[in-house]
């Protein structure tokens, strides 16, 4: 491609270093290129996509980051199937930094490619664009054997919120092989509004993953569903403090005046990111019969736990004198 900008020195000088023999300068060229480029310097970058030297396509693809046209978008996802680990990973990243949904069209027509890297890059850019059009090619996505592909697909359904995603969703946290496609289903399932999904997750709190555990806690604080206390009241006796650090924060978003006697116990937790998020769950929940439990903790030695005790403290007082005929 000829380019020649004579209104523009500089991008001229640039230009002219692109097309250098020594494989370095064409990389710093596209660096410096990158720090002055406008959109209609574009085509210099598109170009630099099909240089012969791996760290100059690597580079262009970073800076492509930037330009969302249709030929950037096309340029980006050849480079999905580049010989070299950096350029794909450059061109994954760039697509998934895409905010014009004009875009989707070209990532859909690859969207159910046959090497997993690829898709995996769509999926996590289609997630971003969250078009309606990727729903149908993301549930497909789910039976596919890489559970990359699966992960990426689950989230690009927790995106788009559709209540028909919730079934499939549903299955895949309770029977997916892998943990980290469980974890995000359990996640994922965050925007239902009825409590179908109920089950799986209280099932999820007992998977063998601990971070599936903590992800169910904590999607059930979200949901707030107040049948899912006593299980989370369980959770707090989780042989992970992560999982009781969301079971006590959900419970406090619940206000679950059941959880008040098993949260006072678990301030006495050696963890102090866990006594923390106690004291603020009972600061949430605001019975008096926490009161002595938290004034105990006021000389904690992280500072942090002083200051949810603190603030829990005085929500606990607050709402006694507003609760005062």
């Amino acid at each position: 491609m000829s380019l020649v900008f004579n209104d523009d020195p500089e991008i001229q000088a640039i230009h002219e270093r692109l097309q250098s023999p020594d494989n370095e300068v064409r990389r710093i060229a596209i660096l410096d290129l990158t720090d002055i480029a406008g959109d209609e310097h574009a085509a210099l970058f598109i170009t630099a996509l099909q240089d012969a030297y791996a760290r100059v396509r690597a580079e262009a693809a970073r800076a492509l980051e930037a330009f969302e046209s249709d030929a950037s978008v096309a340029g980006l996802v050849v480079l999905l199937s580049d010989a070299d680990a950096d350029v794909r990973e450059a061109a994954a990243h760039s697509l998934s930094e895409l905010k014009n949904s004009a875009s989707a069209d070209l990532l859909l027509a690859h969207a159910s490619a046959a090497d997993s890297f690829v898709q995996v890059a769509i999926l996590r850019a289609l997630r971003e664009l969250r078009v309606a059009e990727s729903f149908e090619p993301a549930l497909a996505a789910l039976g596919n054997g890489d559970p990359a592909v699966r992960r990426e697909a689950v989230s690009v359904l927790g995106y788009l919120k559709r209540p028909a995603a919730l079934a499939p969703l549903t299955a895949i946290a309770a029977g997916d092989a892998d943990p980290d496609v469980r974890r995000a289903a359990v996640g994922a399932l965050g925007f239902a509004t009825d409590d179908s999904v109920l089950p799986a997750l209280l099932s999820a709190l007992l998977d063998p993953a601990w971070q599936v555990r903590e992800e169910a806690a904590t999607t059930l604080g979200k949901l707030r569903f107040p049948q899912a206390a006593q299980s989370l009241i369980e959770a707090l006796q989780d042989s992970y403090w992560q999982t009781r650090l969301r079971a006590a924060r959900s419970l406090g978003r619940l206000r679950s005046t059941a959880a008040v006697p098993a949260l006072i116990l678990t301030l006495a937790h050696e963890n102090s990111n866990l006594r923390k998020e106690t004291a603020l769950a009972l600061g949430e929940i605001g019975v008096e019969t926490a009161l002595p439990a938290l004034e105990s903790l006021q000389a904690d030695p992280d500072p942090e736990v002083r200051k949810s005790v603190r603030l829990a403290i005085e929500q606990i007082r607050t709402a006694s004198w507003q609760e005062m005929p």
